[in-house]
C-alpha cells in the first residue's frame, strides 16, 4: 500500500512517542540511530507522553539526548523502563535537565526504572505539576536527595517506590502533605536497617513490604487511611494502623506481639486478611477481632513468598465473650492453605461456633492427598455453626497469583 504524500510526514506531529529496543532485537546500533534521528526530526510542539524501554542491546544510549527533547516539548508523561540485566552492566544516568523548572513544569506523571539519578544539588529541583511518581530500583546520590526531590512536588498524589541494593538511601523520608497513595517495597537484602519516616496526613492508601528489621516513624497522624497492606518486620507496626477510617487491612507481621490495638482504631474495619507465616499469627488475629466490631470479611493465608520458620502457636485463651464482630457482623470467612491440624480445627470451630451472621465459610486445603482432603472435609462439616444460614465450601487447592 502506498500512502499519499500528504500523510508521509504525519508521524512527525504525533503527541505520543513510544520506543522499545525490541523493535530491532539484537541490533542495538540500528535502534539508537532510529531513536536519535526520529527525535531530531519530530516537530510536535507539545508531547502528551514519552516512553522508552531498553533491554540488553542499548548499553551506549545517552538518556540526556532522549529525555531533553521531550522536556523541551512540554511533555506530560515520561516512562523510562530499563531491563534489570542491562542496568547491572551499564549505568543509565538521567540528565540534570529532568529537574529543571523549564523542562519539568508540565510533567504530570514520571515513571523511572533501573536508572541513576544525577546529583542535582546545584540545581533548583521543581515539579510543580507532578501527581504520579514511580521510582523502581533507582540509584540516588544520597538519601537527602530523594527527600528534596519529593518536597519539590507540591501536588504529588501517588508515590510508588521500590528500593534496591546500593541505592544509597538508608533513611527514606516522605513528607508530602498532598499524598493520597503510597507504596514502598524493598526487593533485596541490604547492608543496613531501613528507616521510613512518614508525614502524609491526607494519605488514603498505604502498601509497605520491608523485611530489613528497620523501623518506621510517623510524624503526623494518618487518620484518613482507608486501605492498608503491611508486609514487614518493623518494631511497633501499630503506628501505621492509627487510622479511624481504615476499612480494608492486609497484614503479615513478623513482630505480631508488638502490634497492640486500641479498640477505637479499627472501628470502621470491614475486610481483613492475615498471613499465617508468623508462629503467633493467631494472637494478632484475636487482637484485631476485639478491636474491629464491624468486621465482615476474614481471609487467612500463608503467603506464597513466605515460609514458616517453625510451626505456629495456635493456643489462646477462649474465656469470656466472643468478639462483637463474630457475634453480629462477620459474613464471610476464608482459609487458604488449611492444614487440618488439631490446633487449626480449634480455630475453625471457634470462628464457626461464634459467628452469628456468617453466610459462607470457604476452606482451601493445603494437602493434595485426596484421602486427607476427604477427612478434613468430614471433620469441618461436623463442626457446630452458630449461624443457621452458614454454608460450608471445601474447594480445591488455592491457586495463588504472585504480585
Amino acid at each position: 500500500m502506498v500512502l499519499s504524500k500528504r500523510w508521509q510526514f504525519l508521524w512527525m506531529f504525533v503527541s505520543r512517542l513510544e520506543y522499545s529496543d525490541d523493535m530491532y532485537q539484537d541490533d542495538g546500533v540500528r535502534f539508537l540511530r532510529f531513536l536519535y534521528t526520529s527525535l531530531l526530526l519530530h516537530q510536535a510542539k507539545v508531547l502528551e507522553s514519552f516512553s522508552l524501554k531498553l533491554g540488553g542491546n542499548s548499553r551506549d544510549i545517552d538518556l540526556g539526548v532522549c529525555v531533553t527533547p521531550a522536556l523541551n516539548r512540554c511533555v506530560r508523561e515520561i516512562d523510562i523502563e530499563i531491563d534489570d540485566a542491562s542496568s547491572t552492566e551499564t549505568q543509565f544516568i538521567l540528565p540534570r535537565s529532568l529537574y529543571n523548572i523549564t523542562g519539568s513544569r508540565t510533567l504530570v506523571t514520571l515513571k523511572l526504572q533501573n536508572a541513576v539519578l544525577a546529583d542535582a544539588s546545584s540545581e533548583t529541583v521543581s515539579f510543580p505539576s507532578l501527581k504520579t511518581l514511580s521510582l523502581i530500583s533507582i540509584k540516588y546520590p544520597r538519601d537527602r536527595f530523594i527527600r528534596n526531590f519529593l518536597s519539590s512536588c507540591p501536588l504529588l498524589e501517588d508515590l510508588f517506590v521500590v528500593k534496591c541494593r546500593g541505592d544509597n538511601v538508608a533513611r527514606l523520608v516522605v513528607r508530602v502533605p498532598s499524598l493520597k497513595f503510597l507504596t514502598v517495597r524493598t526487593t533485596a537484602v541490604v547492608e543496613y536497617h531501613q528507616v521510613l519516616v512518614l508525614d502524609v496526613p491526607f494519605l488514603e492508601f498505604l502498601d509497605i513490604a520491608d523485611y530489613t528489621d528497620g523501623f518506621c516513624v510517623v510524624e503526623n497522624s494518618m487518620s484518613k487511611v482507608v486501605v492498608a497492606h503491611l508486609d514487614l518486620s518493623y518494631s511497633h507496626p501499630h503506628q501505621l494502623l492509627a487510622s479511624t477510617s481504615l476499612v480494608q487491612l492486609s497484614l503479615c507481621l513478623t513482630t505480631s506481639m508488638d502490634a497492640h490495638f486500641d479498640g477505637t482504631i479499627l472501628s470502621q474495619l470491614q475486610q481483613l486478611k492475615v498471613c499465617t507465616c508468623d508462629p503467633e499469627w493467631l494472637h494478632l488475629l484475636m487482637r484485631i477481632l476485639k478491636a474491629a466490631p464491624k468486621l465482615r470479611f476474614i481471609v487467612l493465608e500463608l503467603s506464597k513468598s513466605h515460609a514458616r520458620s517453625k510451626e505456629p502457636i495456635l493456643g489462646w485463651n477462649q474465656q469470656g465473650c466472643a468478639p462483637e464482630c463474630l457475634l453480629s457482623s462477620l459474613e464471610y470467612f476464608e482459609w487458604r492453605q488449611y492444614g487440618g491440624r488439631e490446633e487449626e480445627k480449634q480455630v475453625a470451630r471457634y470462628i464457626l461456633g461464634n459467628s452469628g451472621r456468617l453466610g459462607l465459610a470457604t476452606f482451601y486445603p493445603k494437602s493434595k492427598n485426596p484421602v486427607m482432603k476427604l477427612q478434613m472435609l468430614t471433620e469441618l462439616s461436623m463442626l457446630p455453626r452458630r449461624s443457621p444460614d452458614c454454608r460450608l465450601e471445601f474447594c480445591g487447592n488455592y491457586n495463588r497469583v504472585s504480585k
